[in-house]
């Protein structure tokens, strides 16, 4: 158990990721259901109807566990630390609205199971619906404001019922895009899309609120932990409009529909790869402090600007020696010597150098002549067995804590998990890269894996204990989710796009040669890092 108290920051922030997907997708799959499926028996729309009804199901179990879970976590993490009683504990806000969420996924659930469900369940799941997004509500920043309460809960309430029915009802259209017929599917495309743009103003719209309320200044987007989220799913959401563009563009421009609807379904399935990174992104953002609330500890431009200036990198490890002595499990360091800070520095170097090889050998894999650049994946490999090694020291084999032991920190959790990504996504590419491995789906892991990693980073954070130093380092790391997601979208589109033998479609020669460069430019980040 004390472990798990000790992760409790970062698994948090995680389950909040996930509950906010979950709750999107079953808000955005109820507004779909009720609002964009026809109401006609032709089979292809029936089909339609039927995969919006599985969609809201499985959100709807999904944002139960969700929300029991984070109440779960929240609550034992209250008693073992403050000493409360379960029973004070089962008033508090936080487990009240989870109860809500509960009664209303489990009324939306049970009233759309039906795919011929009538008027009066319909909205009474729309009712539902709406009242999942106040229960969020009670819980967020907004609720514990002391001034301009009433517009930022109006803006938060749209905000998530925005991102509910933009983001939240593109699984459902993927569906749709996928097995109805491709008339029927460009119709219903149509319809979706003017709920889509319904949702897109809704999140702009209270975006505005929120950068006025919650960062305040240009000081307060650069030097604060919430401001620089801010900045990472402003730029995220950029991709998402350009995205949306592109299928609103298709589906109602001239194209037959025999063309239009696999070019909307590829690019849908970026939409979701990149609408759910940003609600992890909302998550972590969630969990920090508003950028108007920190004064003491905000970043200086020159103190981003000197910390982001070129250097040489460093290739020269410090001995296992000269780095601090171990501390317990999720203790934060108090200072960090200059062995600790050589010792992370190199780590960082040696990975981003690999990490430039491999996007190198990606770039030159489809050459003639240089088929063994096919083999990059194992440069993946050997990167995932030096972290494992190098990137905590106190652990066996370079220390003396167990491996098991160790996993009471939540940095060295979470590091565990980055290796855990690599090793499986490096073994599964070799082979698919080799065509020992011609499965489509299997070919879509090291894509999936790199927007996962992409988005689990946007969780992660250093047991640092000054806030400034910490700030920096996760400003290296935020560019870096931004290109795993844009690299794993780019290769799960070449995949897409693919006809057998090597060929693939125009938007895959291009993505061909997006995610090996963006690969690249995350070297290069990590070739700079470097802690004071």
């Amino acid at each position: 158990m004390t472990s798990l108290f000790d992760d409790f920051g970062f698994v948090a922030v995680v389950l909040q990721g996930f509950g906010f997907i979950a709750q999107s997708v079953l808000v955005g799959a109820t507004f779909f259901a009720v609002l964009v499926v026809p109401r006609d028996t032709r089979d292809s729309v029936a089909i339609a109807a039927r995969k919006a009804s599985t969609v809201v199901e499985v959100a709807a179990l999904a944002t139960i566990v969700v929300a029991l879970a984070t109440a779960l976590l929240t609550a034992g993490m209250l008693v073992a630390t403050i000493q409360l009683a379960w029973r004070d504990v089962a008033s508090a806000p936080f487990v009240l609205a989870a109860i809500a969420k509960v009664a209303a996924a489990s009324v939306v659930g049970t009233r759309l199971r039906n795919p011929d469900a009538g008027p009066s369940a319909r909205m009474t799941s729309i009712a539902a619906a709406l009242a999942l997004i106040a229960a969020a509500v009670a819980d967020s920043h907004a609720i514990a404001r002391l001034d301009h309460v009433a517009p930022l809960l109006i803006a938060t309430y749209a905000h998530q019922l925005g991102a509910g029915l933009w983001l939240g009802g593109l699984p459902c259209l993927w569906l749709t895009l996928r097995d109805a017929d491709p008339a029927t599917a460009r119709r219903i495309g149509r319809r979706y899309s003017t709920l889509a743009a319904t949702g897109v103003a809704l999140i702009v719209g209270a975006a505005f609120v929120f950068a006025f309320e919650y960062i305040g200044s240009f000081e307060g987007l650069y030097g604060t932990a919430y401001g620089a989220m801010a900045g990472v799913k402003t730029l995220l959401l950029v991709l998402l409009l350009m995205l949306g563009f592109a299928n609103f563009r298709t589906l109602h421009g001239a194209l037959p529909d025999r063309v239009a609807v696999p070019r909307v379904r590829r690019f849908v399935e970026l939409e979701i790869a990149a609408g759910f990174a940003v609600l992890m992104a909302a998550a972590s953002i969630a969990s920090s402090s508003a950028a108007v609330d920190v004064v003491a500890d905000r970043l200086s431009l020159p103190e981003l600007a000197a910390r982001m200036a070129p250097a040489v990198p460093a290739f020269e490890s410090p001995a296992r020696d000269a780095l601090s002595p171990i501390v317990a499990p999720g203790t934060v360091t108090a200072s960090r010597t200059a062995g600790d800070r050589a010792w992370s520095a190199y780590n960082h170097h040696v990975a981003g150098l690999v990490i430039v090889l491999i996007g190198i050998a990606a770039l030159l894999r489809h050459r003639r002549r240089l088929r063994w650049a096919a083999h990059w994946p194992l440069l993946i490999l050997l990167l995932g067995v030096f972290l494992l090694v190098r990137a905590d020291p106190e652990i066996w084999p370079l220390g003396s804590v167990g491996p098991f032991e160790s996993l009471g920190d939540p940095e060295v959790l979470q590091h565990r998990l980055f290796v855990v990504l690599i090793a499986a996504f490096a073994i599964v590419e070799w082979r698919v890269q080799l065509g020992r491995i011609a499965s489509p789906r299997m070919s879509r892991v090291f894509p999936l894996l790199m927007v996962a990693g992409g988005a689990l980073l946007l969780t992660h954070s250093h047991a640092v204990a000054d806030a400034k130093e910490q700030l920096l380092i996760e400003m290296t790391h935020l560019p870096i989710a931004v290109l795993g997601v844009v690299a794993g979208s780019a290769r799960w589109l070449e995949v897409s796009t693919s006809h057998g033998e090597g060929r693939v479609g125009r938007e895959g020669r291009v993505a061909r040669y997006v995610w090996p460069v963006a690969l690249i430019l995350v070297g290069l980040i990590l070739l700079e890092y470097r802690e004071a």
